[in-house]
């Protein structure tokens, strides 16, 4: 479904395929990975694996995992992941997010999670110098 919301509103928070628009907020590569894991739901030991699986399916990279500790609502762990946009080389850094009843949803960086992103954002340019 297209959305009608004027092209210079921010895309939401979280990944929903009800509220997804077509017309460019959410890259496809987003929407594949949320459905990449979902057909994966239900081992939350291994988060991590599935998790970066799904994001070398994409050609994306998977950075790190780590406990939420609250960063997140209704989150218990967070990977951390750079998804390519396109073809001009550029990424998204995004959440994978476990929730506590074993699914995964993808989230994008808000105010509250800027930190990470930065952080994100520190160790992929620490690992281009190597």
């Amino acid at each position: 479904m297209l959305s009608s919301q004027p092209a210079a509103q921010a895309a939401p928070d979280r990944l929903n395929e009800s509220e997804i628009d077509l017309a460019g907020d959410f890259p496809m590569e987003m929407l594949e990975l949320e459905l990449s894991l979902d057909a994966l739901e239900g081992e939350e030991d291994r988060f991590a694996d599935k998790v970066r699986q799904a994001a070398a399916d994409l050609n994306g990279a998977f950075l790190f995992d780590m406990p939420a500790s609250g960063l997140v609502e209704d989150c218990e762990r967070i990977a951390v992941l750079r998804i390519p946009r396109g073809a001009d080389g550029q990424a998204d850094t995004i959440f994978a997010c476990l929730e506590p009843q074993g699914s995964i949803r993808i989230e994008r960086p808000t105010d509250q999670t800027a930190g990470l992103k930065t952080f994100a954002q520190a160790f992929v340019d620490v690992f281009q110098r190597l």
